[in-house]
């Protein structure tokens, strides 16, 4: 079974997918001091939770849910840059760092499954980027590297959509361009740790309009997903829910001659098949047609 934050007339909550993949176990009526999906993950009750929605009556078709972004305000959202296979050879700069690339985003930056990726009208260049995301389970600080799936609680997908000239706006800064509100995507549920093998084996992909766009493995990571959770768990405390985008594969829109933006209407999917599919469409923040011009220039 999956864990997954949705929502039902508006009102949200935390629940379980059945196994056959069609309803929803609403946990928050069988769990005392259950709000959301963060308070399932830090007081440590994963497998409680899925025990009882197991044993439990359907609440809820799939079809009747809105998914909501799968942690509802992760405390800290770390990503890391430039780090499958091939990526350093997409940069001007192909200096070979001894250390990976971080950089923070922020919750609202992210919607669910089956939601839109909202294009701003200051830029055309919204951009996909396919994610492994892991979400922490236990608190850690300087984690070993043989220890580091032990702080894990499970996996879901992200589109690390990025408005890209943005990222250009200043040397040795991508946050502006990383963080417009709702141009990326978590979800759509949580797997559980123990429901996942090597994390080198893994197989992920992103296709934009069934065109197969990403695909590629961990197992060419510069950075291992456990050596992530080592480095960032040096200088911060690790906490329940935070959530580490683990890196892009080659092949974002960015890097096609001439690049290939989002346009409203279309479909973006990045899947794991131990994790499932991550859907999202693209639409513009206003109907109108208006472009509102960056700031300008000192």
């Amino acid at each position: 079974m999956r864990l997954l934050s949705y929502s039902v007339n508006g009102i949200h909550s935390v629940g379980a997918l059945t196994d056959d993949g069609s309803g929803i176990v609403s946990l928050p009526e069988r769990m005392a001091d259950i709000t959301d999906l963060h308070d399932i993950i830090s007081t440590d009750r994963i497998d409680e939770a899925l025990a009882l929605a197991r044993n439990a009556t359907t609440d809820h078709p799939v079809a009747d849910i809105t998914f909501e972004r799968l942690l509802p305000w992760p405390r800290k959202i770390f990503c890391i840059g430039v780090n499958y296979g091939g990526r350093a050879a997409e940069y001007d700069d192909r200096s070979d760092a001894a250390y990976p690339s971080v950089f923070p985003r922020w919750p609202d930056g992210f919607t669910g499954h089956n939601r839109d990726l909202v294009r701003p009208p200051e830029s055309p260049q919204l951009d996909y980027e396919g994610e492994i995301v892991v979400v922490i389970g236990k608190s850690g600080r300087r984690i070993p590297i043989e220890k580091a799936r032990n702080h894990v609680a499970g996996l879901t997908l992200g589109n690390e959509g990025t408005i890209r000239d943005w990222v250009r706006h200043a040397k040795f800064n991508v946050t502006q361009g990383k963080n417009w509100e709702s141009t990326g995507a978590i979800g759509p549920w949580l797997v559980p740790i123990d429901e996942i093998g090597d994390f080198e084996e893994l197989h992920l992909t992103t296709r934009v309009n069934g065109e197969l766009r990403q695909d590629d493995t961990p197992a060419t990571m510069k950075y291992s997903i456990e050596y992530q959770i080592h480095y960032l768990s040096t200088f911060t405390n690790l906490a329940p829910g935070d959530l580490i985008f683990t890196g892009t594969p080659t092949g974002a829109g960015a890097r096609f001659d001439p690049p290939i933006w989002l346009q409203p209407g279309d479909v973006v999917e990045v899947a794991v098949p131990e994790i499932g599919t991550l859907r999202n469409t693209i639409r513009d923040e206003f109907t109108d047609g208006r472009e509102i011009p960056p700031p300008e220039p000192v």
